[in-house]
């Protein structure tokens, strides 16, 4: 499954159905008077929040989203038939922004969280609506006001529990394998995890996270360099970092040097994930010279600051229960901050509608125009 984060795509909203002009016509009921109904509802497009999809890949190829017109009125005061709201599921997680500005429109950072992103007009009256003392036989009714249109830019950010940095190769796709069912391509080059991967793990007797294997990053990553931005905008979502440093597979890498690098990238894309609870993992401790290194290394992160610093192989097993206990205790120590309640859709506000007048009583209300008001 391709991994899609951003998309642009136009939305517009039904339009509403068009009041009627009719009249009561039955044997022995004379001058029964007006008998039009109303024009439904267009219908609205909506996005809402869904924890099975994890990609925008469903709207990749799809340019427009309209929703369904609404049934125009028709005679014996019969109301036309409102459309449906178009529901478009999309992960949770996805920002909406207009295309045009740029603005924030929308945060759908929590299950079954909802947003209409262009709302259906208002179906038009019918001439039921006009009979007055002074006017018994109206043969005015109202066009249906169209829907809303807009261009949006999706944007999805990936939410997870730990984000697993570090430079290209140091073994964090190896470490996601091993720890859920995740499988992420590994092989001995660079940038070989092009997009993210997600793996739930478990750990302990009923704990569990989720880990988000963010691609490799490199120094310039804030200005593009490498993956760049595309995927530092995915750890924005993850509540503690887990910092991956080793020696291998370049004899004259080092640990410390990698890791003030990433953490100035991380502070220049954006200071608060500098900030965000973390802690550093040794990986391929199963090479001599990486296991010799590990208490120089752990000497240094303390002097950074970073209190926990655990070593581990993933090839071999060794340290994975411990990393994965430290995991956990950091994810206890820093507990979810609960999500807004899910809003219901807002009611349809009542919009202008055209007012319209016809000669023929039989029509359903596709008539010519005469006059233009608007009606409260």
């Amino acid at each position: 499954m391709r991994f899609v984060d951003e998309v642009v795509i136009e939305v517009r909203g039904g339009d509403g159905g068009n009041g009627s002009v009719a009249f009561r016509r039955e044997k022995f009921v004379p001058l029964g008077g007006p008998a039009g109904g109303d024009g439904g509802n267009g219908g609205d497009v909506v996005f809402r929040a869904d924890d099975r999809l994890s990609t925008l890949l469903d709207l990749r190829y799809r340019r427009k989203l309209l929703a369904g017109r609404g049934e125009n009125g028709r005679g014996k005061d019969q109301y036309g038939k409102a459309a449906e709201d178009m529901i478009v599921r999309v992960p949770i997680g996805t920002q909406v922004f207009d295309a045009t500005t740029g603005a924030l429109v929308a945060d759908l950072d929590a299950k079954g969280k909802v947003h209409v992103a262009a709302a259906g007009g208002r179906g038009g009256r019918g001439n039921i609506h006009f009979a007055t003392p002074e006017d018994r036989a109206p043969r005015r009714a109202e066009k249906g006001t169209p829907g809303e249109s807009h261009q949006l830019r999706l944007e999805l950010k990936l939410l997870a529990d730990v984000g697993l940095l570090g430079y290209p190769n140091v073994g964090k796709s190896t470490l996601i394998s091993h720890v859920s069912r995740a499988r992420p391509k590994i092989a001995d080059y660079p940038f070989t995890t092009l997009v993210p991967n997600l793996g739930v793990v478990p750990y302990g007797d009923e704990g569990s996270f989720v880990m988000a294997d963010i691609p490799g990053l490199i120094e310039g990553a804030a200005e593009g360099a490498g993956l760049g931005t595309r995927f530092l905008k995915h750890v924005e979502r993850c509540r503690v970092l887990l910092h991956i440093v080793t020696l291998d597979p370049d004899p004259d890498r080092a640990p410390l040097e990698d890791f003030d690098v990433l953490m100035r990238e991380l502070a220049r894309f954006d200071p608060e994930l500098a900030k965000r609870p973390m802690m550093v993992g040794v990986s391929k401790t199963d090479l001599p010279d990486v296991k010799k290194r590990v208490a120089i290394i752990k000497k240094g992160m303390a002097k950074r600051g970073v209190k926990t610093v655990v070593p581990f192989s993933a090839a071999t097993g060794d340290g994975i229960d411990t990393l994965l206990h430290a995991l956990g205790a950091l994810l206890d120590a820093n507990p979810i901050t609960p999500a807004p309640r899910a809003e219901p859709l807002p009611p349809r506000g009542r919009r202008a509608a055209a007012v319209t007048t016809d000669d023929d009583d039989e029509d359903p209300g596709e008539s010519s125009d005469l006059a233009v008001e608007y009606v409260e």
